[in-house]
């Protein structure tokens, strides 16, 4: 699939890369062949006008040498004639350069007039005044003024075939106006039909991905769900089978050592004072012992799962708890508590108390701390809880153990929040909301 989304892409960005320079070369010669159209026009119709001109000044000159009387200005405007003779000519010659097939016929034909024309003024040019007096006349109205209108007749010939050229230019520029529409419409259907085919495909793709990653998520939230429900239950089965330990510890194993001890004490009053220093030292050495084992054996009914929880409550357990480890690990817990609801069920005193535990653990085996301050109270419809330590701090992110993910864990089985802040050589603080509203307490799935 990757592979055709990259053939399809760039087939498309070639496509539209193609339609581009191939539009900006047809723009471009279109603009040229105007141009060129417009400048051949431009010049020739230049010329043209030039020849008329000078056709009718020419007419002009001659009249005024026929009507001059001063044979000096009548010199003057033979010059003047011969000049603009000359101008005729190199006109003529710039616009032979420039010729077309369709011009030829008549160009050649104005030529010969414009020549003939020219023949005829050689006789009126060598006249006396009195002869241009005389014959001046009769020579404009007969020769003069007819074979000029001819001449400009063909010129305006000249000029309407080389409109006829403009106009055939402009068609030409027209149909590349026209191909080159006809080309982009085709490109652009292309293009659209590629861009088309290739969104749909990108969509469908992009939609059975969609539906395959819900599924997959789907997956994962069940497994999730499963996982934190099998999480929950295996907690439950922990605490049941810790207050079941305890409990047998403290009755069973607890009572038994205890009437261990007093039949010690009753053999111990029983043999007389003339017995054996060493049996003496022996049973004292027995009931010593017994005495130790009674007091791990309530160490360990108390750590599995203390009574004072489920006897006086949270609190106590709590400052119970603090005590310990005050008394056992050289550091000053301190315990504010303020008061709580009597009806707090059972699994959020387990969760509270087994967080607490876990935390003096860890910073007893971790932190390096000299005092903890543990605050027990309610905040609107919730339990707070928090722990703040003095010691040396961790980075959250990335040295997370497997104490604080139970935690963590044990908190949002109850729908709680969990936060932990901590920062090297800043201590840590431990922070848990648990709701106490009925609404909030539902466990999940």
């Amino acid at each position: 699939m990757k592979r055709l989304l990259f053939v399809g892409f760039g087939g498309l960005l070639l496509l539209l890369a193609f339609t581009g320079l191939n539009a900006l070369s047809v723009l471009t010669k279109i603009q040229t062949r105007n141009e060129s159209i417009r400048a051949d026009y431009f010049n020739r119709d230049r010329i043209l006008e030039q020849l008329r001109s000078d056709i009718y000044l020419s007419g002009t000159h001659v009249r005024d040498l026929i009507l001059e009387r001063d044979p000096n200005l009548a010199d003057t405007h033979r010059k003047e004639l011969d000049d603009t003779r000359l101008r005729i000519e190199a006109n003529v010659a710039a616009y032979e350069k420039i010729l077309r097939g369709e011009e030829r016929a008549p160009f050649q034909q104005f030529t010969e007039e414009l020549k003939a024309y020219f023949d005829s003024l050689r006789p009126a040019l060598e006249w006396n005044a009195d002869q241009r007096r005389a014959l001046g006349y009769s020579f404009m109205k007969n020769s003069l003024l007819p074979r000029r209108m001819v001449i400009v007749h063909l010129a305006d010939q000249i000029s309407a075939v080389n409109q006829k050229q403009m106009d055939a230019g402009n068609r030409q520029v027209a149909l590349l106006f026209a191909d080159f529409r006809r080309s982009l419409i085709v490109l652009l259907i292309l293009t659209l039909i590629g861009g088309t085919l290739l969104a749909g495909g990108s969509v469908y793709r992009i939609l059975r991905l969609e539906r395959i990653s819900a599924q997959r998520f789907d997956e994962v939230a069940q497994a999730r769900g499963a996982l934190r429900h099998l999480s929950a239950r295996l907690i439950e089965v922990q605490e049941s089978e810790r207050r079941a330990l305890s409990r047998e510890l403290h009755d069973e194993v607890g009572q038994s050592l205890s009437a261990l001890l007093l039949g010690l004490g009753n053999v111990a009053a029983m043999i007389s004072p003339e017995a054996s220093s060493d049996a003496r030292a022996q049973l004292h050495d027995l009931r010593r012992l017994a005495e130790r084992t009674v007091a791990v054996v309530r160490d360990m009914s108390l750590l599995l799962r203390p009574s004072m929880l489920d006897d006086l409550g949270l609190i106590p357990a709590v400052q119970w708890q603090a005590r310990e480890v005050s008394r056992t690990k050289n550091i000053a817990v301190h315990v504010h508590a303020d008061s709580l609801p009597e009806d707090i069920p059972d699994e959020y005193k387990t969760c509270t108390y087994r967080i607490v535990q876990e935390a003096l653990h860890n910073i007893v085996r971790h932190a390096k701390a000299k005092s903890v301050l543990i605050h027990l109270g309610q905040l609107g419809d919730n339990l707070l809880l928090t722990i703040q330590d003095d010691g040396q701090g961790f980075t959250p992110a990335r040295e997370k153990g497997l104490g604080l993910l139970g935690m963590e864990e044990r908190v949002k089985h109850l729908c709680g929040s969990f936060r932990i802040e901590s920062a090297r050589g800043a201590g840590t603080s431990i922070r848990v909301e648990l709701p106490l509203s009925e609404k909030d307490t539902a466990v999940p799935a």
